[in-house]
């Protein structure tokens, strides 16, 4: 069976995490959740990146940083993970859901600015399979509007728009190293800040609400509570985890790349007749291949097309069902506008395997075997 997805894991994973445990430093903040950090930030330009046990978290930490309010109004997509509006439902915020742009799928930029109410107060863009949302359209509405811009870059990393990283163009963002990732620490996110006045309440929400980091850089005597606050910090064992592959970065990134081409060129004969759709990637947008999808005509023809692929060992999977149509959506959230695409658009796509160490073999196989069940 080949898997949709095998979490990384980079060789010198196991040496670092014993040394945690020789070190004894195993709790959040250690030696490797620095070097994450650090790596981090000279990676994406960010002000300061502050890893976390979860994009949700960071997302959370986020909203409170922007300082979400009941009855605050938020713009996002519909087709999204539910931690994209959890973390502003959690804070009594209204999620306002736009349209998605069929090409790319990710939110119609054009939509945004006539869901805008007196109410609003940020806008969330989510950069579906590590591909940008029209980020210089959407930070104009904002700055138009005094919005704040909170980018979910969870599928994001590596990835560019108009050469800027991915989660560093708003005012926060937000990465993941769930193990479905490019890169992964099992659970795990990181806060993108923009802004250096962010930075010293991030860290204190962060760690509880106390002015710990300033008391570790030595700034202070002791320290105290301050703030309310969370934990947000995960283990140094799993930043050792997540280390050892942004130390490989690169590697991965071209290995996944190499497949992602690779299925490009094996399908377009197939999107040339008109048989599927193969994912855009919108000029100044440097992807990640964080995933490889195919669009099929119908729901139907989808779902008749995983159960061929798993009959022939292959593990296909869809994604995303339509937060605005889900119990809590509709509780918590309304849809702005028409839903022209995005009901429409997520009952076709179906998303292929693809992860690093999948070998160039497999993807023809893949492809071959997709091409087989369109030629039926």
């Amino acid at each position: 069976m080949i898997n949709f997805n095998v979490p990384p894991c980079a060789d010198k994973a196991m040496e670092y995490i014993q040394e945690c445990v020789k070190n004894q430093k195993i709790c959040g903040d250690g030696a490797y959740t620095k070097k994450c950090n650090e790596w981090l930030e000279k990676k994406t330009g960010a002000t300061k990146v502050l890893l976390t046990t979860s994009c949700t978290h960071a997302t959370e930490l986020a909203a409170l940083l922007a300082n979400i309010q009941p009855g605050d109004e938020v713009i996002m997509p519909s087709y999204t993970f539910v931690s994209t509006a959890d973390a502003f439902v959690l804070r009594g915020a209204v999620p306002v859901f736009v349209d998605i742009r069929p090409d790319t799928m990710n939110i119609d930029e054009k939509l945004i600015e006539d869901a805008i109410t007196e109410k609003t107060k940020a806008i969330v863009p989510v950069h579906y399979a590590g591909v940008a949302c029209e980020m210089d359209t959407i930070m104009d509405i904002a700055k138009r509007h005094n919005l704040v811009v909170i980018e979910d870059a969870a599928q994001g990393i590596m990835s560019t728009y108009k050469g800027k990283a991915l989660g560093s163009i708003g005012d926060f963002g937000a990465f993941s190293f769930h193990e479905t990732k490019n890169y992964s620490m099992g659970e795990g996110g990181a806060l993108l800040i923009k802004d250096e006045k962010d930075v010293e309440e991030a860290e204190i929400i962060r760690e509880k609400g106390t002015n710990r980091s300033k008391f570790f850089r030595g700034q202070i005597d002791k320290y105290t509570w301050v703030n309310y606050g969370s934990s947000y910090l995960p283990s140094d064992m799993n930043a050792a985890y997540l280390y050892a592959q942004l130390e490989m970065a690169d590697e991965i990134n071209e290995t996944r790349l190499d497949c992602w081409n690779r299925y490009y060129e094996n399908l377009k004969p197939l999107a040339e007749a008109g048989k599927i759709e193969l994912p855009t990637i919108p000029e100044g947008c440097v992807h990640n291949a964080h995933m490889f999808y195919i669009k099929a005509k119908d729901i139907e023809e989808r779902s008749a097309m995983i159960s061929f692929l798993k009959e022939n060992g292959i593990y296909c999977v869809f994604h995303y069902i339509p937060l605005h149509s889900a119990p809590a959506g509709m509780k918590f959230g309304r849809f702005h506008g028409e839903d022209k695409y995005t009901t429409k658009e997520s009952e076709r796509l179906a998303r292929l395997p693809m992860y690093y160490g999948l070998t160039l073999e497999q993807v023809d196989y893949i492809s071959d075997k997709v091409k087989e069940f369109f030629s039926k």
